[in-house]
Parts: structure tokens; C-alpha cells; sequence
């Protein structure tokens, strides 16, 4: 009988698909391949932990032999070897199989014509969404500038991504084409920043701004990330010297999302740590009363009774992981028919599962674009104006959505006048 060879050192020559192939089936032979929650874990024969490999959208392996070629490695091998093997207990001979790369269809002409456009579009939507904010009464003092004209300065100020001072040039600009009244001064929107009525106000604008694709999403999913400022908090640590030490202040935003378009449903945003999971059932409320909600997807941080039964209640699934050790029911505690039929299901049908849960990148992928486009840091140095930035960076990237799905899905957005108004009522 032939020996297999399963060890493929960095030394040793590379004997092609078919090395690789054999030294698959001697793996799936001789090792226990365990399914995981993102895959399957398939022990490294030099004893050393092991690999994740997932077929469903690669394939992918976590080993150095994938990293390096981005090709079929000998443990993705001896996964197919598992699989094929529990399809066909006859033991029917078995089918080669040939590794293949996924590809995502795009319509460049229209992505094109999208980044070509953007900024021009970007100003009209943002001045029809700003319009939809009432004018406060002034009962005193001098005639203050409007405020959709500010809200208008500030969104070009962060869609620039630059500093106000040099913003005011784009103001100008937008004064110039009849978008603003008059220009203001530089530290004028400085001021509109450190406003605390300014927060729900930009609260609801994101709302209003992800109606457009009320007919488009029906997936949804929700997270968390960090913005860094660049305010500090400085102690003096006794035990380690007395050496003055400082630690960055960070802005931490929620928000949930679609998962085909990226668009942003609901946000918000806290100067310094928050919990994740109390967020879950007012997003999710929000949500339902513009989208109709399929399916919710989130990570561990949103694991409780209470979330599933607001995804539940507002007509979609959650696809919510369980912590390892999760039981049905523990002692003592009254029974949860869904707490019970979710977690069956989440531990009898993991690669089932783990196909819906796996939209849930989608919401990493919102972050990445939030950060990519606006910065990861946000310029104001007060914990209102802090928050406020981070909103209005999540509006223009609404925005931005709205303007490629103009061009991708012939999406016409219109926004209703009093929609933000009758929101803050």
C-alpha cells in the first residue's frame, strides 16, 4: 500500500494539485475534521492547532499554503474528500474536484458613470434632503442663517473631508450656484457641530435618507465600530514609575444596514464606550417602519432573548450566533420557545446557518467604505461636535449609496418634505 505523505514543508518541493490531492485523502482518512460555526477545523499534521476551511465562498483555508497560491491547499482538499464521502455513503467513486475562483459580477458602466457623477449628485440630494428640515422659530436675537443651510455647509464640510477652514472654499462654491443663501463664517458650523439638538436631527436625516431603497432591502444587519479623535486622556500611573501616561478618546457608532446596498437604516453614536446589545431592539423598531424586515444578522454581542423576539415580532429571523455552552433553558428559568428553536437550530444546521449569518459582513463592509471615503478620525474636540461628525459621515455615505443605486438599480431617489419634521414631533 502507498504511503501518504502529509507534511508539506517550506523545504520540501512543490508536487502540484495532485501531491496536494493525495495528501487530502490521506488527511481526511486519518485526522478528525470537526464542522465550525465558520467552516470546518482541520488539525495541522505537524500537531501545531489547526486550519479553518470553508468551501461555501472560496474556497478559502487559513493555512500559508492557501495564503500563498489563493488555490485548492491539501486541507481544502480533504474537507471535499469529507464531504463527497457523507453524500455518497455507497461509496460511489469519487468526483475530482477542480478549484475555481469566485467572481462578482459588476456593471462597470454603470459603476463608472456612478464615481464619474457622484459629486455633482451628491450636492443636489444633499440640498433635498437638507430642505426637509423645518426652519426653529427665532423669537429674539440676530436673524440667524437658515437651518438646512447649515446642515447643507456642514455635510459638504465632511464629504470634503477636510478641515472647516478649508471647506469654506466648496461653501463658497455652493453659494455661488444658488445652493446657499450666503456664506457663513468658518467657525459657524464649528458651532452648529457642538449643538446637542443637532444629534436627532441627524438621526433622522440617515432614517429619511435610506428611504429611497425601501422596496430593494429586506436583509439587514447591525454592528459597531470605533472612530478615533484626536482628544486624549492623560493619568499618572504610580505603580509603573509614575510615568504620565495618555489613552485616545473614541467616538463608537451603531448602526444597522442592508446588506445589498450598504445603505445605513438607523445610527447613532456615544463619545466613549457602549454596550451593543440594547441598540438591537429600537434599530430593528426603526427599521420595520420603513423596510419590511426577511432575515437580521449580528455577532455574539447581540445573543439575549430579548433581541430575538424584537427581530421576531418585526417579522424576520435572527441570525444570531449562540456563546459556546448556550442551553436551551437554564435551571430554574421559564421556557423560550424561540430561544429553544433558534439554538436547535443554530447547533443541528451550522452550515445552514452560517449561510445567512455570513450577510452579516456586509455591515463590515459599510464601516470600510464609511472609513475609506470620510476618515477614520473625526476633527471635532467635543464630545457633542464628536458625535454629531460621526452622524454626518453616515449621512453622506448615504448619500453616496443613494447615488451609485441611481445608476446600478434605476433607483429615483425622492425625499418626502416634512418627513424629518414629523419624526422630531
Amino acid at each position: 500500500m502507498e504511503k501518504f505523505i502529509t507534511a508539506l514543508g517550506p523545504n520540501d518541493p512543490d508536487d502540484g494539485d495532485e501531491g496536494r490531492q493525495q495528501r487530502g485523502l490521506a488527511i481526511a482518512a486519518l485526522v478528525p475534521i470537526r464542522p465550525d460555526r465558520f467552516g470546518y477545523k482541520v488539525p495541522s499534521m505537524s500537531g501545531n492547532g489547526s486550519y479553518l476551511v470553508n468551501l461555501e465562498f472560496g474556497p478559502y483555508c487559513t493555512c500559508p499554503d492557501f495564503e500563498k497560491r489563493e488555490l485548492a491547499c491539501k486541507h481544502v482538499y480533504a474537507v471535499q474528500v469529507l464531504l463527497q464521502r457523507a453524500a455518497h455513503p455507497d461509496n460511489s467513486p469519487l468526483v475530482a474536484f477542480t478549484p475555481q475562483r469566485v467572481s462578482v459580477s459588476q456593471s462597470w458602466s454603470a459603476y463608472n458613470a456612478a464615481q464619474v457623477h457622484e459629486g455633482e449628485m451628491f450636492g443636489v440630494l444633499l440640498r433635498e434632503l437638507c430642505d426637509t428640515v423645518e426652519q426653529p422659530p427665532q423669537l429674539m436675537g440676530r436673524p440667524r442663517m437658515p437651518l438646512s443651510d447649515m446642515l447643507y455647509g456642514m455635510g459638504l464640510k465632511v464629504y470634503a473631508n477636510r478641515s472647516t477652514r478649508r471647506a469654506m472654499s466648496t461653501i463658497r462654491d455652493a453659494v455661488a450656484a444658488g445652493r446657499m443663501d450666503r456664506e457663513p463664517s468658518f467657525s459657524t458650523p464649528i458651532r452648529y457641530f457642538e449643538r446637542p439638538d443637532m444629534t436627532p436631527v441627524l438621526r433622522n436625516l440617515i432614517v429619511a435618507s435610506a428611504l429611497p431603497l425601501g422596496d430593494i432591502e429586506v436583509d439587514f444587519a447591525i454592528d459597531s465600530s470605533g472612530f478615533a479623535s484626536t482628544a486624549y486622556n492623560r493619568w499618572f500611573d504610580h505603580k509603573w514609575g509614575g510615568d504620565a501616561r495618555k489613552e485616545v478618546k473614541w467616538v463608537k457608532l451603531h448602526i444597522m444596514c442592508g446588506v445589498r446596498t450598504n445603505i445605513v437604516t438607523v445610527a447613532d453614536a456615544t463619545a466613549g464606550h457602549s454596550a451593543d446589545s440594547p441598540y438591537l431592539r429600537e434599530f430593528v423598531m426603526l427599521t420595520a417602519e420603513n423596510f419590511r424586515i426577511n432575515e437580521v444578522s449580528g455577532d455574539l454581542a447581540y445573543t439575549s432573548k430579548r433581541n430575538l423576539h424584537a427581530i421576531k415580532d418585526a417579522g424576520g429571523t435572527p441570525y444570531i450566533p449562540f456563546k459556546q455552552g448556550a442551553v436551551a433553558r437554564a435551571k430554574g428559568s421559564k421556557p423560550d420557545a424561540l430561544w429553544e428553536q433558534m439554538l436547535d437550530y443554530f447547533t443541528r444546521h451550522e452550515a445552514e446557518f452560517n449561510r445567512h449569518y455570513h450577510k452579516r459582513s456586509n455591515v463590515e463592509a459599510t464601516f470600510h467604505m464609511l472609513k475609506a471615503k470620510f476618515g477614520d478620525v473625526v476633527r471635532a474636540k467635543t464630545p457633542v461636535a464628536q458625535v454629531n461628525e460621526v452622524l454626518m459621515k453616515v449621512l453622506c455615505h448615504n448619500i453616496v449609496v443613494l447615488v451609485h443605486a441611481a445608476y446600478a438599480l434605476g433607483v429615483q431617489p425622492t425625499f418626502a418634505p416634512t418627513f424629518a419634521s414629523e419624526r422630531a414631533a
